[in-house]
Formats: C-alpha cells, structure tokens, sequence
C-alpha cells in the first residue's frame, strides 16, 4: 500500500477554500450591491402560495414520509459509491465484487419495498 502524505489532500483542501470563498464574495456581493430601502411594505413577512386557512395540525398521509424516508435512504446509499469509484484501480476485483454484493443488497431492499406496497399510491 502506498503511504500518503499531506500534499495528496491539497486538492481537496483548494475545493474547500474555492467553496467557501464563493460563498463569502457570494454573501457580501449580495450585501454591498443590493438594494438598500427598507419600507412597512418591504420589511413586512411574506409567506407565498395560498393563504392559510383553519387549523395546521391536520393529519397527513404517512406515505408522504416513508416517501421521503426512502428516498433519503437510497439516496444516502450512492454516497458510499463515490469512494469506491475514486479508488477503483486500487481495489482491484476484491473491490468491484465488494460493491456488486452492496448493489445486490441494495437492489434487494429496493426489491423487498416495491413487493411490500411502500411505493404504491392509491
């Protein structure tokens, strides 16, 4: 294995500080270039979209959260694919037949919410 030395993370290091520095030119641009009066009428809360009306305690659909929830799931799962793509190469077959048993579990948990109705709306 090869042994690795601070310079190997000054790519990722100058990705940060170029993200952060867009951000604070971003935020102070938006500051120092933006329009400056203030009014009853500016200053005043906006909510957009319809008014409320009557109570926002109703009962909701709880597919709307096992939705989310498995959305959050999958979509959390691609994220462990990233490092497996980066260092390919170096994993070799050990690491492609590692990431094609993830994918079977995957595709397994995929398979067992469909059969379960998880994603069927009536």
């Amino acid at each position: 294995m090869a042994t690795q030395n601070p310079i190997d993370y000054l790519p990722i290091i100058i990705q940060f500080i170029v993200a952060l520095g867009f951000v604070v030119v971003a935020m102070l641009g938006s500051h120092l270039l933006g329009p400056k009066k203030h009014s009853k009428v500016k200053d005043e809360n906006f909510e957009c979209g319809i008014e409320s009306q009557g109570n926002a305690r109703l009962p909701f659909n709880v597919k709307y959260f096992l939705t989310a929830i498995l959305f959050v799931l999958f979509d959390v799962e691609v994220i462990f694919m990233y490092p497996w793509a980066v260092n390919f190469k170096e994993l070799g077959w050990f690491g492609f037949n590692e990431m094609l048993l993830f994918i079977v579990f995957l595709m397994l948990g995929f398979l067992y919410i469909i059969k379960k109705g998880a994603l069927d709306w009536e």
